[in-house]
């Protein structure tokens, strides 16, 4: 058994209600991710092929992951309850990546708005590994770069990293900072990762494209893998001149255009792609408190209301 492998068994036994079912499930997805990835958005053939079958495990997955729920709230559970992704606008993104201190937040109910997976614990936070991205891998024609997803803290990092040799490295948080800001500038969306079997909390920042993220295209027909940034965006109609330049790289489609351009704010998530694409500073992000609290983790840290 490899040190990683062993780390993370480890980590798994001071987890409570960390399940052998759950770490099964832990070391198959970070072990073989592109294999999982590639069954869950249904580009291996056998997602194809025993469709039946693979809807069978991923509804279990769902109903062992939603742990504090009763026995009808798990039989409504959704994979979304055990894997989800937080949106954050970039200046958070960076935080994640910077952070200089082990930290333990857990009861986060108002910013991860899900029954599990919502406790950020950082251990070694400045170990952070570039990988190939999953969702981009298992596509036919996938955007660039790939080495896009960034795995954060320990154990976590050292698996992916020992692991995936042919399809990681290791970066400082500089570098990972730098990934955010190249994907910012293409117009990919951030995404603090959340998932059940690792170890119930944030692992991994993705930097996702319409086109090749299973979270996203899963949003998009309505399972809620994706949790708003606490924000929406606003246009001052005043500096508005329509033209057209953020409605193009919105990836939620929130944006339309008419004398000026206008938010439709159920379908905005908060990314903020669309006001570092305005040339006319018309647009700005705004709290919106029914879509939950920011992942802001200096302001999570000190206990400073959003």
């Amino acid at each position: 058994m490899r040190s990683s492998t062993k780390s993370f068994f480890k980590e798994a036994e001071h987890t409570p209600g960390f399940s052998f079912f759950d770490r099964l499930h832990g070391y198959v997805y970070a072990r073989w991710p592109y294999f999982y990835i590639g069954i869950g958005t249904g580009e291996h053939w056998i997602a194809r092929k025993l469709k039946p079958v693979v809807y069978w495990v991923g509804k279990l997955i769902a109903q062992r992951g939603n742990k504090k729920g009763d026995k009808e709230q798990k039989k409504r559970a959704t994979f979304a309850d055990s894997y989800h992704g937080k949106v954050v606008p970039l200046e958070a993104a960076e935080q994640l990546v910077t952070i200089d201190q082990e930290i333990q937040l857990t009861n986060l109910e108002k910013v991860i708005p899900y029954p599990v997976a919502k406790d950020i614990i950082l251990k070694n936070p400045d170990h952070i590994v570039a990988l190939d991205c999953p969702c981009r891998v298992v596509r036919k024609n996938p955007c660039k770069p790939l080495d896009v997803c960034l795995i954060v803290g320990e154990p976590f990092a050292s698996f992916v990293a020992e692991h995936h040799p042919n399809r990681s490295r290791r970066i400082t948080p500089q570098e990972a900072v730098d990934i955010l800001r190249a994907e910012h500038e293409r117009g990919h969306v951030h995404h603090a990762f959340f998932k059940d079997a690792m170890l119930g909390r944030f692992y991994a920042i993705c930097n996702c494209c319409s086109c090749c993220c299973g979270a996203m295209q899963a949003h998009y027909h309505g399972v809620p893998m994706l949790a708003s940034s606490g924000h929406v965006a606003w246009v001052d109609p005043d500096r508005c001149d329509a033209c057209g330049v953020c409605a193009e790289h919105c990836p939620f489609g929130a944006l339309s255009l008419n004398r000026t351009t206008t938010v439709d704010h159920t379908l905005c998530m908060g990314c903020g792609v669309c006001v570092s694409k305005c040339a006319k500073d018309a647009i700005s992000l705004r709290r919106d408190e029914p879509r939950g609290e920011p992942l802001e983790i200096r302001r999570l840290m000190h206990g400073q209301p959003a």
